[in-house]
């Protein structure tokens, strides 16, 4: 009986874009508007020079592209069939995710896994179009590809934390949506998506490494262009393992703090 409804919360936001062709063009052609202008933009900074902060141009450029494929993995649109937590919580409609005989804990992983395959579905297909057409370079080796692998499984293990906990602070905040812009700005600026982040002041790197952010994105990317070498590699990985483990007991709290703030007329 629990697998159809569990099956169903997969399946939610992805089929919000499936059953909208339009939608799709729209996330096709913004997906390939924003590798052909990356890619573009790091070749041209590396126009006038052989390598810049230990990259080279390929190494550059090929980063950019993969973080902005990586970046689609988690940006399906929950706004459009009002399925954000937010929207939950100005509706008062959150009170359903608690009535239903699917915990919402549950839901809320199971839902994020589907959109997270659907969205690896999309980064793959366009990781294959890049890597055939020379825009992006292939792993060193097979040892290389099976590390960034694991690395990247565990990067969006961290980025789905730390997605829910953005999301869980709607609970306990009133309107909210510039502060969430806030923080999903800074997820993304320290997680590396808009620039490596050996690029920013010593500083900036020193103070992103106590946080979880790195770890979504910039360590797996590190890997795969060879900046951390396989030397390096497992301590990267059990930092990885570690804010995975030490984010879903914080997370797995505040689940239950949360609970206590929702009534039934309401949000």
């Amino acid at each position: 009986m629990a697998t159809v409804p569990a099956w169903r919360a997969a399946r939610v936001t992805p089929l919000g874009e499936l059953h909208a062709p339009p939608r799709m063009t729209a996330v096709l052609l913004r997906l390939t508007v924003q590798v052909v202008l990356v890619a573009s933009l790091w070749h041209g900074l590396y126009s006038r020079t052989g390598s810049t902060a230990g990259l080279d141009e390929g190494q550059a450029v090929t980063y950019a592209v993969l973080a902005v494929l990586a970046s689609r993995i988690r940006q399906l649109d929950q706004y459009t069939g009002r399925d954000s937590v937010i929207q939950h919580m100005h509706y008062g409609t959150i009170v359903y995710w608690y009535l239903r005989p699917l915990p919402p804990q549950r839901y809320y992983a199971l839902r994020a896994f589907g959109e997270q395959l659907y969205g690896f579905a999309w980064a793959l297909a366009g990781y294959t179009v890049c890597l055939a057409a020379g825009v992006v370079d292939p792993p060193e080796s097979a040892a290389v590809a099976g590390v960034f692998a694991v690395s990247l499984l565990l990067g969006q293990l961290v980025l789905y934390y730390v997605m829910l906990i953005l999301d869980q602070l709607c609970f306990f905040t009133i309107r909210n949506n510039s502060a969430m812009l806030i923080l999903i700005f800074a997820q993304n600026l320290l997680s590396g998506v808009y620039a490596p982040l050996w690029f920013f002041p010593d500083w900036f790197i020193r103070l992103s490494g106590f946080l979880p952010f790195q770890a979504t994105l910039s360590v797996p990317l590190s890997i795969y262009i060879g900046r951390i070498g396989l030397a390096d590699a497992a301590a990267q990985l059990a930092v990885q393992a570690g804010w995975v483990v030490v984010l879903a007991l914080f997370t797995r709290w505040v689940w239950r703090q949360a609970a206590r703030r929702v009534i039934s007329q309401g949000g």
